[in-house]
C-alpha cells in the first residue's frame, strides 16, 4: 500500500480532499458534484452502508460510501436521507454510479447542496473494503503522530519547568514550537514577553492595550475576539495573574488545532510555576558577590559577612553604612560605568563597595564614620554615579549602624528606586532620591506590580478604559480633569476646553459606566486613587525595573 501514501500536509488530519486524492479511490474517477466548499472537512473515519438510516451509526466526520441501493424512490426520502447524514456530521457521501445509478439523482444533489454536505461520484467500480483499509491506516497514523508529537511538547516543557527556566525562554519555546507569535501579558493588558518568530515584536505589539481589551478573557485555552486570538489564563489557585496569547499567522488565519492549544495550556502552566519558584540569576565578581549577598542576606551569618567585606577592605566595625543603587541608562554600557565609579571613588578614598547587581543596576555601599555627615558624602557619591553614567537614576536607603543592617538599607533604596517615576524632578541642590521624596504617586508606582494595585484599578476604572478603547471615545480624560478640580465643574470645563454642558453630559456617562456617585468626596477619592494608580501601570518603566524583585 506504499502508493497510497498521505497526499495533504503532514501534520494534519486527512481531509476529504486528501482522500479523494489517493490512488485507492481516484482510479474511481471521483467527482465532487455538491457541497464543493466543504471538501476541507476532516476525515475521522470511513463507514461503509447499504442501510435507508446510516446515520444512526454514525458519530460525526465519516466519509460514507454506498453503491446508492438504499437510496429512497421519492423525492421527500432523499431529503431525509440527507439530513440525517448532515445532522450527525458526516465528512461527505461517496455514491458509485456502476450498479444502480449512471448518473446523480437530482434529488439527492439538490439536498446535499441544500445541506452543504460534500456529495462525490465514482464513475468506476472501486473496491470499498480496500477503500476502508487504506484510509484507516493513514487516519491512525495521524493520530499516531499527534500522539508522538503532543509527547513531545509536555516532555519539552517539563525540561522547561525543571531547569527553572524564565518567562523569556518559556514563551520563546512556545514561539518556536508553534510558529506563531506568543505574548505574555498581565491584569492590566500590559504585554510583558513577546516572542514572533519571523517577524517583528513591534508589528505584533501595535496598539496592544486596546486590541487586548476586546479580546474577551477566557477561562481555558480558547479562540476569542475580532482577531481570533487563542488565548490561556496564567493563574494558580484561583489567582489570575495574567494571560498568554497566541496570535494568528495573518489576519485571515483562524487555524489553530489541537498541538496549539496543548502549547498555549504548557506555556501558561510553565509561567505559574515559574512565577513560583522565581529564580535569580547573577554573575559573581568579587564586589558583586558580596553585594549580592549584603542585598539577600545570604551569609551564613554576620560573622562570615564581616569576614568577607573585610578582606575587600572595607572597615566593617564602627562603621556607618549608606546602600546606594544606580539605575543605569539601557543604551550604555554598564560593565565600562561600573569600571570608572569605581576607579573614581578609590582615588578620591571613598571606602565604597561598588558592583552590578543586574546588567542595568549598580550597587554601591558607602562606609562611613559615624560621625561624618551622610547625605553630603552621598551627594558627592551621587555626582560620580552620574558623572561615570549619564542619565543614571540614584536612590539611597537610609543609614545603617551595623553591617547586618546594610540589607536592610538596601531594601530601602530598592523601595525609592521602585517609586521613582520617570522624570520625577529632584529637591533642589539633590542629585539622588531618598525615602522622604515618597508620596502617593510614587508609592503607587512603586506597588505597580502588586496585582491588588491592578486589580483595583481594573475595579474602579476598568469598565471606563473598556468604553474608551472600544469607541474611540476619551471619558477618562474629562474624568481626570473634573476630579483634578476637586469636583468643580466649571473649573473642570475650562481646563479641558470643553462647556459646561458637554461636561456635564460626559460625568453623567461615566458615572453610568462605573455606577458610582460623583457627588461623594469619598467616591471621588477613590477614583481619584485609582487615575494614579493608571498612570502608574501605564508608565514608561526605568531601566533596571525588571531586575528588581530581587532585591525587595
Amino acid at each position: 500500500m506504499s502508493e497510497n501514501r498521505e497526499p495533504g500536509p503532514a501534520g494534519r488530519s486527512p481531509t476529504v480532499a486528501d482522500v479523494l486524492a489517493l490512488p485507492v479511490l481516484a482510479g474511481g474517477g471521483p467527482r465532487v458534484v455538491a457541497g464543493e466548499e466543504h471538501v476541507d472537512r476532516p476525515v475521522r473515519w470511513v463507514h461503509i452502508t447499504e442501510l435507508t438510516d446510516p446515520a444512526s451509526f454514525l458519530k460525526g466526520g465519516e466519509l460514507v460510501l454506498t453503491t446508492g441501493m438504499p437510496l429512497p424512490e421519492d423525492p421527500a426520502g432523499v431529503r431525509r436521507y440527507v439530513d440525517e447524514l448532515a445532522a450527525v456530521g458526516a465528512a461527505a457521501l461517496v455514491i458509485e454510479l456502476v450498479r444502480r445509478y449512471h448518473r446523480p439523482p437530482d434529488a439527492l444533489v439538490r439536498a446535499c447542496r441544500a445541506r452543504g454536505l460534500p456529495l462525490v461520484t465514482l464513475a468506476r467500480d472501486v473496491n470499498f473494503l480496500e477503500v476502508t483499509q487504506v484510509v484507516h491506516t493513514l487516519i491512525l497514523g495521524h493520530q499516531a503522530e499527534a500522539m508522538r508529537r503532543t509527547q513531545g511538547v509536555h516532555e519539552a516543557f517539563t525540561a522547561l519547568t525543571l531547569r527553572g527556566a524564565d518567562p523569556e525562554e518559556v514563551v520563546r519555546t512556545a514561539a518556536g514550537m508553534s510558529g506563531r507569535t506568543v505574548v505574555l501579558e498581565d491584569l492590566v493588558h500590559r504585554a510583558l514577553v513577546c516572542e514572533a518568530p519571523g517577524s517583528t515584536a513591534g508589528a505584533a505589539l501595535t496598539d496592544w492595550e486596546r486590541r487586548s481589551r476586546t479580546t474577551p478573557v477566557t477561562d481555558r485555552a480558547e479562540v476569542s475576539g475580532s482577531e481570533g486570538w487563542l488565548t490561556a489564563p496564567v493563574e494558580y489557585q484561583g489567582e489570575r495573574w495574567g494571560r498568554v496569547v497566541m496570535l494568528p499567522v495573518a489576519p485571515s488565519d483562524r487555524g489553530f488545532g489541537p498541538e496549539d492549544v496543548t502549547v498555549l495550556e504548557r506555556t501558561a502552566m510553565a509561567l505559574t510555576i515559574a512565577r513560583l519558584t522565581r529564580p535569580t540569576p547573577w554573575e559573581r565578581t568579587a564586589h558583586r558577590g558580596v553585594l549580592r549577598d549584603l542585598v539577600e542576606q545570604r551569609h551564613r551569618d554576620p560573622g562570615d559577612a564581616r569576614a568577607r567585606v573585610a578582606a575587600l577592605g572595607l572597615p566593617a566595625e564602627h562603621t556607618r553604612f549608606v546602600a546606594v543603587l544606580a539605575d543605569l541608562p539601557a543604551r550604555g554600557d554598564a560593565g565600562a560605568a561600573e569600571t570608572r565609579l569605581s576607579g573614581e571613588l578609590t582615588a578620591t578614598g571613598a571606602q565604597v563597595l561598588v558592583g552590578l547587581l543586574s546588567p542595568t543596576r549598580l550597587g554601591v555601599l558607602l562606609a562611613l564614620r559615624p560621625s561624618r555627615p551622610w547625605r553630603e558624602a552621598v551627594e558627592r557619591l551621587s555626582r560620580a554615579v552620574l558623572d561615570a553614567a549619564p542619565g543614571a537614576t540614584v536612590c539611597v536607603g537610609s543609614p545603617a549602624g551595623e553591617l547586618a543592617d546594610v540589607t536592610r538599607s538596601f531594601r530601602e533604596a530598592a523601595r525609592v528606586a521602585e517609586a521613582t517615576a520617570p522624570g520625577l524632578p529632584l529637591p533642589s541642590g539633590r542629585s539622588f532620591h531618598e525615602r522622604s521624596d515618597i508620596g502617593l504617586r510614587g508609592l503607587l508606582f512603586a506597588l505597580r506590580d502588586d496585582l491588588r494595585v491592578q486589580d483595583y484599578a481594573e475595579r474602579q476604572l476598568g469598565p471606563l478604559l473598556d468604553h474608551d478603547a472600544r469607541h474611540g471615545t476619551d471619558l477618562v480624560t474629562t474624568l481626570r480633569s473634573y476630579l483634578d478640580a476637586a469636583g468643580n465643574k466649571t473649573v473642570a470645563a475650562r481646563s479641558a476646553g470643553l462647556s459646561r454642558e458637554t461636561v456635564y453630559q460626559r460625568l453623567r456617562a461615566i458615572e453610568r459606566l462605573l455606577g458610582r456617585d460623583l457627588e461623594s468626596g469619598e467616591q471621588r477619592t477613590e477614583l481619584h486613587v485609582a487615575l494614579h494608580a493608571v498612570d502608574a501601570l501605564r508608565a514608561r518603566r526605568q531601566p533596571g525595573d525588571r531586575d528588581r524583585g530581587g532585591d525587595r
